[in-house]
C-alpha cells in the first residue's frame, strides 16, 4: 500500500478560520477522505503558527515509505528547530 503524509483541512468555517491535521492517507485517497492515521495539527490563523506532531509516529511512517508532502516536510523541519530551542 503506498502511502502518503498530508494535510487533512478540518474546521467549522475554513474559509475564516483554517486549520489542518497532519494525517498518513492512502495515496489514492481525497484530501478529507479517511486516513490512515492522525499525526498532528497545523493552525496557520490566529496567534501565531502551532505546529504538534508526534515526531516518533512521523519518522515511523516516513521509514515505513510514506512520502509526506512538500509542506509536511517543512513543517516537520520547522517543528525540530522549535522543539531544540
Amino acid at each position: 500500500m503506498a502511502t502518503r503524509i498530508r494535510l487533512r483541512r478540518i474546521g467549522s468555517n475554513p474559509k475564516k478560520r483554517p486549520h489542518f491535521h497532519i494525517s498518513v492517507f492512502n495515496e489514492t485517497r481525497n484530501r478529507d477522505s479517511l486516513f490512515v492515521e492522525d499525526l498532528g495539527i497545523y493552525e496557520p490563523v490566529g496567534k501565531g503558527v502551532q505546529v504538534k506532531l508526534n515526531k516518533e509516529r512521523y519518522d515511523y511512517w516516513v521509514k515505513k515509505g510514506a512520502a509526506p508532502t512538500d509542506t509536511v516536510k517543512s513543517l516537520a523541519k520547522k517543528y525540530s528547530a522549535q522543539k531544540e530551542v
